[in-house]
């Protein structure tokens, strides 16, 4: 209980202050634990942060399962069904980033983005790098034109247009003209991705 009450307060911490800004004490004390809880679970704050990535990770990853599984084992037969799981897998990170669960946890890889360490590494290889496989395998099927580098690039961008609605929420809701995304709107912004994607990967090799 404590160690899973800790890891859930350290994301926020280090989500909204980053390693240098966060204090343990704090988290401790927010944790409702005792400060000597973080040292006998984590070793202390690096082992803590590290843990923290692995925690996001592994929340990425249950979340993404279902879907690349079922992709995974999908007997992919044309253009069409490549096109349509991926459709369906562009979707499925949209409803997480406009999801609120997803707010620190956006915080926290964006830093690592911007100054990655050894917890870029996890958080990537825990749980991104089959998200970007899979839709560079499924680009791959649906656009046969492209060559590998074209095709690596397509999927970024398609990914990069789902990873906009959490990592520039506050962009979009003043676009907008609002102060949340209500279900309409989140709708109306999978509507597009989807429409945005279709047009690129429809385009005939």
């Amino acid at each position: 209980m404590a160690h899973a009450r800790i890891l859930e307060t350290s994301v926020h911490f280090f989500g909204r202050l980053g390693f240098e800004g966060a204090s343990t004490r704090e988290i401790a004390r927010a944790s409702d634990v005792a400060m000597s809880s973080i040292t006998y679970h984590f070793g202390g704050k690096e082992g803590l942060y590290l843990a923290t990535a692995d925690h996001i990770a592994t929340q990425i990853r249950e979340r993404t399962a279902p879907l690349l599984d079922r992709v995974a084992a999908a007997e992919i037969n044309g253009r069409e069904t490549a096109i349509e799981l991926l459709l369906a897998v562009l979707d499925g990170i949209a409803e997480m980033m406009l999801s609120a669960e997803t707010e620190y946890w956006a915080c926290y890889i964006i830093r690592e983005q911007q100054e990655p360490t050894e917890a870029f590494e996890r958080l990537y290889q825990g749980a991104i790098r089959r998200v970007a496989d899979t839709l560079i395998r499924l680009v791959a099927m649906a656009r046969p034109d492209l060559d590998d580098r074209q095709g690596r690039v397509t999927a970024i961008m398609l990914f990069g247009q789902a990873m906009i609605l959490r990592s520039s929420r506050t962009t979009v809701c003043r676009v907008l003209g609002t102060s949340d995304l209500d279900e309409a709107d989140q709708a109306l912004l999978r509507e597009r991705l989807r429409a945005n994607a279709l047009t690129v990967l429809s385009e005939a090799p």
